[in-house]
């Protein structure tokens, strides 16, 4: 929804859908994170494709990876079955490119998750971590308030949308080049009030003229 208004319709509104490059080597990176796998090394217990929903902000989806860490003295955790002592949640999400991990997109994305796991476990999420693909490298994000409001105000605008079943209008920029729905959403050709389906009928309609 944050990377592309347009592109998150054409997927939810009108079940649009196509692979390209890009999307076949995410998928790829995600495979080990999407396991359902429990593993445990010491000081750490990492739980793969963690189902995730928040009530308030009317969200569902899933964690690449959700680690739980021992919480700090005088710090609210959860109790882990077979574990002693209390734990703090960690969301980690798998990205496959350098320049977007630290991107806006994948912030609000990740902050979301800390908001299903804080009403889901009653606990604090202060901060997570985007891990690039291509370094092997993490970058910590931090879950501040500018971060929380601009989730939820995102999350109100995608149920507006979604309720009023409105495609956003197409805006030519750079990242359309590599997106795997430009030949579906056609950004450089769709005027301001159109829509995917509403280009096909025209398209239809001239034909059959």
């Amino acid at each position: 929804m944050t990377f592309c208004e347009r592109r998150w319709a054409l997927v939810q509104i009108e079940n649009i859908w196509e692979e390209n490059r890009f999307t076949a080597e995410g998928k790829v990176l995600h495979e080990k994170a999407h396991s359902g796998d429990i593993e445990s090394r010491p000081g750490v217990l990492i739980r793969r494709t963690v189902a995730l929903h928040s009530f308030r902000l009317g969200l569902s989806g899933q964690a690449d990876i959700v680690e739980f860490v021992p919480s700090k003295p005088g710090e609210r955790g959860v109790d882990l079955e077979g574990r002693r002592g209390s734990w703090r949640p960690y969301p980690v999400e798998y990205k496959r490119s350098k320049d977007k991990a630290g991107s806006l997109a994948y912030r609000v994305q990740l902050c979301a998750q800390a908001l299903c796991l804080e009403e889901m476990l009653g606990v604090s999420v202060p901060e997570g971590a985007v891990f690039d693909g291509t370094t092997r490298r993490r970058q910590v994000i931090g879950f501040d308030v500018t971060l929380r409001e601009s989730v939820a105000a995102i999350a109100g605008e995608m149920h507006r949308l979604f309720a009023a079943g409105s495609t956003p209008a197409a805006v030519f920029k750079k990242a359309c080049h590599s997106c795997s729905l430009k030949e579906r959403c056609f950004p450089e050709a769709l005027d301001s009030a159109a829509s995917v389906q509403s280009y096909y009928r025209r398209f239809l309609a001239e034909d059959c003229d």
